[in-house]
């Protein structure tokens, strides 16, 4: 389903129950928890009334689907969820988060908006912030509730330090921020030069030289902004049609618009298609839309029983569940790609049954690479392993069983004019040992040459041969012709065969212990690679982090030291050397 999801609409997520209570619909969260591809996360936060819904439906790729609200009253409650194949990256879903109104009068608690804002960053990678008219001191304070974040997310259980060292590791989670400014009609010009609507939002979050109270109130949303986020765009909308059209927004068709919004709103779509992240986890762990299922389920239920959600703990909580999915999704994925194989049962070799085993053993450690992560000590790798040794000496057993079938048959064909001349008493005469041992060795022969009787032949033979021993004795006593001495030397002739056969199958078992030797020798070679590929994977795509958070805090120490905030400046150069040492080592 992961790819080929279609919502024909949005569906309620996580409903805002009386502005106090947040309650997870079954319905979309079990949507969520089949989309196995990596996910775009896209969550729009803002006042209401101030056009949220039309941005994302057109990201939808429709003019209807999210409510638009055309009077005073805030539509959307909770938080509403539209799943669409991505329209840029294959194999991806893109994953519309629309929020309720920040600032609805009818709720009458800034808590409910502090909570609804801070889901918004936990489970975005790209988080869009809608406003009107400029951005200013009006429109930042009315964006206060990023000041809360430190307050609303733990990073860690026990973080070790000041609570402002444990928010430097916040650009590692939070989403990148689109600041989308409607209804704008000033120029964008400073100093009567011309200037991108990126300059505009970077400049309306240059920070004031002092440190007395007002300055610092000044500051802060700014600061947090740059602080918190690690990347910054900007869009700026004209006003799409006159005030009356505005309230039939998407009866509307594109020709009935300002050319000018329709222009913008597509370079908005363009670049959250083209440029918009997946939501990723510490470490650079690509978030499915099942861990986001699990996830939005783990933040309520954190929110619900009055604590606030932690990300250390929602990793753990969520890479036991993972993990646990791996080694169930891979031992699936052995038992159906040896299935495919049984109808092959019995190869004539045990080689041929190790690389059938080796080859499907091959791709379920895909499977469960690809899904596991944060695996301590290998504990879930290692409960892999010893369960699917344990389903390969079923599969194993399954292709003794069917040799020994197999062989059986083989033998009671063969054997069955034997039985009847037996039963009717052919061989007891003089010569009839001769005329035995003749039809005996007629039937070894057409044994032999039969084919596919797999690898419990020669036990099978043995046992036939067992079976034939006391007959063969009682024909060669009744036997006038042969003299006491030559009844002799048949009997040993008789022996010396069973002890030849006996050795034959005492040294395929010696070369079948080897074999099974050598496979567990190249089963634990093939994990330990896997599980080296694997962890280089993972090194990499830490350092990367690692000198992406590095580049932002470069960034937002330039725009502390413009400010002249010396502190803050020290604070970021420290945690800056602290990143670097880090990625040193990992080098």
């Amino acid at each position: 389903m992961s790819a080929k999801i279609h919502m024909k609409d949005p569906i309620c997520l996580i409903e805002n129950r009386n502005g106090h209570e947040f309650l997870i619909n079954a319905e979309a969260e079990e949507i969520l928890s089949q989309i196995t591809d990596p996910v775009v996360v896209v969550v729009i936060v803002g006042k209401y009334r101030t056009g949220k819904s039309y941005l994302m439906n057109k990201l939808a790729g429709s003019k209807t689907g999210f409510q638009l609200g055309s009077t005073i009253q805030s539509k959307t409650k909770g938080i509403w969820m539209w799943c669409v194949p991505h329209p840029v990256q294959p194999s991806h879903t893109l994953v519309l988060l629309d929020t309720e109104g920040l600032g609805d009068i009818e709720k009458g608690d800034s808590k409910n908006d502090a909570w609804i804002f801070s889901l918004a960053v936990l489970l975005s990678s790209n988080l869009v912030y809608n406003s009107m008219g400029t951005i200013d001191n009006h429109a930042m304070e009315q964006l206060h509730y990023v000041t809360n974040l430190t307050k609303l997310i733990k990073l860690k259980t026990n973080p070790e330090g000041e609570d402002k060292n444990e928010s430097g590791e916040f650009k590692r989670i939070c989403p990148s921020f689109t600041w989308c400014v409607r209804d704008f009609s000033l120029i964008l010009k400073i100093d009567e030069k011309e200037i991108t609507e990126d300059e505009y939002l970077m400049n309306s979050l240059i920070l004031k030289k002092g440190t007395d109270k007002k300055i610092q109130d000044y500051n802060l949303p700014r600061e947090c902004i740059l602080h918190y986020f690690h990347s910054h765009k900007c869009f700026v909308f004209d006003r799409p049609s006159s005030k009356k059209n505005l309230q039939r927004l998407e009866e509307l068709e594109e020709r009935d618009l300002e050319e000018e919004f329709v222009e913008q709103t597509q370079k908005f779509c363009d670049y959250i298609h083209k440029q918009g992240i997946v939501k990723t986890l510490p470490g650079g762990l690509l978030v499915t839309g099942r861990m986001l299922a699990y996830l939005v389920n783990l933040y309520i239920e954190t929110i619900k029983s009055g604590s606030v959600p932690c990300i250390e703990n929602a990793v753990l909580a969520l890479s036991v569940k993972e993990n646990t999915g791996a080694v169930q999704d891979a031992l699936k994925m052995y038992e159906t790609c040896m299935n495919d194989q049984v109808a092959r049962f019995p190869t004539e070799t045990l080689e041929t049954f190790l690389q059938m085993h080796q080859d499907c053993e091959k791709e379920a450690l895909k499977v469960f690479m690809k899904r596991s992560f944060n695996d301590e000590n290998q504990k879930f790798q290692q409960e892999f392993k010893e369960l699917l040794d344990g389903k390969m000496k079923e599969f194993s057993a399954l292709n003794e069983s069917k040799s020994t079938e197999r062989c059986q048959i083989i033998i009671q064909q063969l054997s069955a004019a034997l039985d009847q001349r037996i039963s009717q008493g052919e061989f007891l005469k003089p010569g009839g040992h001769i005329l035995f041992l003749e039809e005996k060795r007629t039937i070894m022969a057409k044994y032999d040459t039969a084919p596919q009787k797999g690898l419990k032949s020669l036990e099978v033979l043995q046992e036939f041969m067992n079976n034939l021993k006391a007959i063969e004795a009682t024909i060669l006593q009744a036997d006038e012709s042969l003299t006491a001495k030559e009844k002799q030397i048949a009997e040993s002739q008789a022996e010396a065969e069973a002890a030849k056969r006996q050795r034959q199958i005492l040294e395929e078992q010696a070369r079948s212990l080897q074999e099974s030797l050598e496979n567990q020798k190249k089963s634990y070679e093939l994990h330990e690679k896997m599980l080296i590929e694997k962890m280089e994977s993972d090194r990499r795509n830490l350092i990367a982090e690692n000198e992406r958070v590095i580049n932002q805090k470069l960034q937002e120490q330039n725009a502390m030291r413009i400010a002249g905030l010396k502190s803050n400046v020290d604070a970021l150069q420290k945690e800056i050397n602290e990143l670097k040492e880090r990625t040193c080592i990992l080098c």
